[in-house]
């Protein structure tokens, strides 16, 4: 039995070692001891309580072998080593080098600092770094969350780890899928710096790089990034998601997609609410509503998507500077709304609505559609409609209000209510036969190609049709005329241009 004495040491303590001393690992208990020279000149070995001691490191096991002329320990069974007040390392066999401070350990290996645990069959740990690493897969608990990977290295000084290849963490409410990953255990903050899904009962995300406080639940989300929720998907370069919130905000290139509206909406800022559902989008808006045949592009200054009393349908806001383009329809206003309970677009805010050959205003307009194309159109207070004849002379519908029914996408009938009012030419085989000025309280007007078939004055009706050169020119325009073309977006680029008047 061989049993060291403690007070060696002590005495020594006050005398400085050379650097090559101070790293001697001293043989602190053992219940036997034996020299084995047919292992190697000088080896040593140890069994029963064996304990050894180098600097502030302790080491004990089962069994062990020691190499006094190369400083190293080959240990056995319950192997155990602490680092200062915090780090324990278990495991069944180890190979320690005393020069470099080094620890191979090996089977059933167990890390724990503090509040972190870690498990793998293979550590390596250079005790002078406080640097352990892995690279046969390893298993973390950290409070509330677990994290696996292929490879991983622990820095106990910082209390962070490096993993990559295959890295998993798992936490109550989501499961982060990585590529490579940086946690650390303090904050329980972890960095993203690869490929990483994030996945919920509640929502997807996607990116490339950024952040997620797992004890606040608050996250950056950049390269790339992108949100699944509910039939709703937000991507921008960056995400700011707050999930006890519901909260996302988007920086730059964001597009909000939603699937049950076949609805997108752009932009360079966006910020989006989980319940009650919530979205608002500004600089450089753009809403684009998906069809088969024709979709439709809406640019304002900020555009915003809500839930209605109800909450079961949405209402899509559009604020100032508002124009719009599909095919067969194009607009201006000043602000817009989409209600998806009754598939309407209400314009407020000197609307203008262009449809094929007809300019169409009033202080206020409402689009009813019906299977993405448009079914009828309320104008309310001022309705006007005008249609270019040739370059100096417009077909004009004036009333106080009224309502327009598409056909195939074309004006086929128009119901002037109050103060119905209209100048028309007439022509035959395209030559100008005269001017038809008429008024009625109340006009049913048919068309056909966009043209003039036929109208009904239905109360107090008087109507004059005029040589072409009889009337002078300021009787060719009724009362609130204005013909605003270059307004009209043609394209869906147009949306972006403004012009006042």
């Amino acid at each position: 039995m061989y049993r060291p004495i403690l007070l060696l040491a002590l005495l020594s303590a006050g005398t400085p070692l050379p650097a090559q001393e101070e790293r001697k690992i001293e043989i602190l208990n053992s219940e036997y001891m034996e020299y084995d020279a047919s292992v190697a000149s000088g080896v040593v070995k140890y069994v029963g309580e064996v304990a050894f001691q180098q600097q502030k490191m302790l080491l004990s096991c089962d069994s062990a072998w020691y190499f006094a002329r190369e400083n190293n320990v080959l240990a056995y069974g319950n192997v155990h080593i602490i680092q200062g007040d915090t780090l324990n390392l278990y495991g069944d066999e180890l190979r320690y080098f005393g020069n470099k401070k080094f620890a191979e350990m090996r089977y059933n290996v167990t890390l724990i600092d503090k509040e972190t645990k870690l498990t793998t069959d293979y550590l390596d740990f250079d005790l002078e770094k406080n640097i352990g690493y892995y690279e046969r897969h390893g298993h973390i608990v950290n409070g509330d969350n677990t994290l696996d990977s292929r490879a991983g290295y622990y820095y106990s000084r910082s209390k962070s780890l490096n993993f990559r290849d295959s890295v998993v963490i798992v936490n109550p409410d989501y499961t982060i899928y990585a590529d490579t990953l940086r946690y650390h255990t303090v904050t329980e903050i972890a960095y993203f710096l690869g490929p990483t899904r994030i996945i919920s009962p509640d929502n997807f995300i996607y990116c490339e790089n950024g952040w997620y406080d797992t004890r606040k639940n608050i996250s950056q989300f950049n390269k790339n990034a992108y949100l699944e929720s509910s039939g709703q998907y937000l991507r921008g370069d960056s995400l700011y998601y707050e999930r006890d919130n519901g909260m996302g905000m988007a920086f730059d290139n964001v597009e909000l997609y939603d699937s049950a509206q076949q609805v997108i909406l752009l932009g360079k800022y966006a910020i989006y609410f989980e319940d009650p559902e919530y979205a608002m989008l500004t600089d450089s808006a753009v809403l684009i509503q998906i069809s088969d045949e024709d979709s439709l592009f809406v640019h304002a200054d900020t555009l915003k998507s809500v839930l209605d009393s109800t909450g079961q349908y949405k209402i899509l806001r559009a604020y100032y500077k508002v124009k719009f383009h599909r095919p067969d329809m194009q607009g201006k206003c000043d602000s817009l709304a989409y209600l998806e309970s009754d598939s309407v677009f209400q314009l407020f805010g000197d609307p203008v609505l262009w449809s094929k050959i007809h300019q169409l205003t009033a202080e206020q307009m409402n689009v009813h559609m019906a299977f993405e194309e448009p079914d009828y159109i309320e104008l309310s207070n001022a309705a006007f409609i005008v249609s270019q004849d040739d370059s100096i002379r417009f077909n004009q519908i004036r009333g106080r209000n009224m309502v327009g029914h598409f056909n195939e996408n074309q004006l086929s009938l128009i119901d002037v209510k109050g103060n119905g009012q209209t100048i028309w030419f007439g022509r035959d085989e395209g030559k100008l036969i005269g001017v038809n000025k008429a008024e009625s309280s109340d006009i049913k007007i048919y068309l056909a190609e966009g043209e003039v078939d036929r109208v009904n004055m239905i109360s107090s009706p008087s109507a004059i049709l005029y040589p072409p050169d009889d009337l002078p020119e300021q009787e060719l325009y009724l009362s609130g005329f204005s013909w605003l073309e270059e307004h009209r977006p043609r394209t869906k680029q147009d949306i972006f241009r403004w012009v006042q008047h």
